[in-house]
């Protein structure tokens, strides 16, 4: 049985997980046979994974081939459902243009308003240019009643008439042909919550990297290399930095590290580049504890929506921590009796992720008071480790970027201020909370501009996966109790 305190934990995380699930629900049904299979993609998305915690704390463990089943199940429901999600789409476009198309051709003309544009204070935009943007509104995208001006352009507040996505783009193509690239035409949301839009200068676009920039982040790529070194040194018993001659043994362990942060800004830039989104050169941050805390990457064009922020965001950690997690797991199937590494086996207590795959793979051994494990179990958690910590949803952090994209600026802003106040708490018994902590508050903090179009939200399966890569930082970076750890075999 349970203690108490671990129940109490067990019960608190299945009342989350059926609370998240509830939501979903909650927010589906309004939209009928779409929304309850994109609800339910995300049910399927998650499932395998809350079962396998779930059976895991109750003592019940799941070999490698029956995670994989799982997985690959999960996968396949997925698919399914996605193609049923696209073909009701489908029938709900034509529903809803035959339907608006019938409306059209039986209502009577209607009659156009006189525009009410009033200009309260003297505009930074040049009165000609003004005149063209007003004419690109109309009844049908978004009719303007009042102009304002803002910084070096002007706030357009009128009303939406459609959808936010279609009408944004019209308006942009529209100001596209008529002044070219000269302005941007943003779609957010006002202080009341009612969508506005916002012309501003194209010279207010994000500056492209200059020359010392990149000599800066090559320098600090190269520190990066540096402490990866030092730091597989450090996990050989030696300091590199005082034995030099003893690089080619940390080679191997530091090129690894450095290896997983590599293919976090790959999967970035793949992606970037897809949505034609330009990113500036990763400037890699040194840390002697875990080799890096990963890279600060600046977004140097304007983001078209925040599906966009959302892909991008989260294409970097699904790359690295997949490299990270087939690392740990064929390190995990390599380990044997006279491997390199031989760790405490409280040392696994240390992540419930990387506690639960060594338990399912290593069995017994973990009862041992050395386990012995391969390096490439090292190279995988530390590689999961920088993962989750770029996961944290705070400010410019890959986790805040993807709060931002799905929940908006005002519930990343909120989620950055906890995550700050949970790592001040935690940096009190914690080193690297307290560095990471540091690194957030003066460099990652602030929120990343507005979208294009600000009003659209990303669909629900960008959600769950969302969901589900938070929910993995969290196992990743949460430890074992010992007391569950020690009923489940874990020392």
């Amino acid at each position: 049985m349970f203690a108490p305190s671990e129940t109490y934990i067990l019960g608190i995380i299945v009342l989350v997980a059926f609370t998240i699930l509830g939501w979903g629900f909650y927010r589906a049904r309004p939209f009928g046979k779409l929304g309850i299979l994109a609800w339910l993609q995300s049910v399927v998305l998650m499932a395998p994974w809350l079962l396998f915690f779930g059976l895991f704390a109750a003592g019940i463990y799941i070999n490698i081939v029956g995670i994989l089943f799982l997985v690959v199940g999960s996968a396949g429901l997925y698919i399914y459902l996605g193609r049923q999600l696209r073909a009701a789409g489908q029938d709900a476009i034509l529903k809803q243009r035959a339907t608006e198309r019938l409306a059209a051709e039986s209502a009577p003309p209607p009659e156009v308003p006189q525009p009410a544009g009033v200009i309260v204070e003297v505009m930074p935009i040049p009165e000609e240019d003004l005149n063209v943007i007003k004419s690109i509104f109309g009844i049908d995208t978004f009719f303007a009643t009042e102009t304002i001006a803002y910084q070096e352009g002007a706030i357009f507040k009128g009303n939406l008439r459609g959808e936010p996505e279609e009408v944004h783009s019209r308006l942009t193509k529209s100001l596209q042909d008529k002044l070219g690239e000269k302005y941007r035409l943003f779609l957010v949301e006002n202080t009341d919550g009612k969508p506005v839009v916002i012309v501003l200068p194209s010279t207010n676009d994000p500056r492209p990297t200059t020359l010392p920039q990149k000599a800066f982040a090559a320098i600090l790529g190269i520190a990066t290399i540096g402490t990866s070194l030092e730091t597989a040194g450090l996990l050989l018993n030696f300091d590199l930095f005082s034995t030099p001659e003893r690089l080619p043994t940390a080679l191997p362990i530091g090129l690894g590290i450095f290896a997983i942060l590599v293919a976090h800004e790959i999967g970035h830039w793949i992606i970037a580049r897809r949505h034609q989104v330009r990113l500036s050169w990763p400037f890699f941050l040194p840390a002697v504890q875990i080799g890096s805390f990963g890279a600060i990457t600046r977004f140097e064009s304007q983001l078209p929506n925040r599906s966009v922020l959302f892909d991008i965001a989260v294409a970097g950690p699904i790359a690295g921590g997949v490299v990270s997690l087939l690392m740990l797991v064929a390190g995990l199937l390599l380990s044997h009796p006279g491997s390199l590494f031989q760790l405490p086996n409280q040392f696994f207590q240390g992540s419930i992720l990387v506690g639960s795959l060594a338990r399912v793979v290593l069995g017994s051994a973990l009862q041992s008071p050395l386990v012995n494990v391969h390096p490439l179990v090292i190279i995988g958690w530390l590689g999961l480790v920088i993962t989750a910590l770029n996961l944290m949803p705070a400010g410019s952090l890959d986790g805040g970027r993807i709060v931002q994209a799905i929940y908006g600026r005002k519930t990343a802003g909120r989620a950055t201020l906890a995550t700050l106040i949970v790592l001040a708490l935690v940096s009190l018994g914690n080193a690297l909370a307290m560095y990471w902590a540091i690194v957030i508050l003066f460099l990652q903090r602030d929120l990343e501009r507005p979208s294009l179009n600000e009003i659209s939200e990303p669909d629900d399966a960008r959600a769950a996966l969302g969901l589900l890569v938070l929910f993995l930082m969290i196992t990743t970076l949460l430890p074992l109790t010992p007391g569950l750890a020690g009923r489940l075999g874990i020392g």
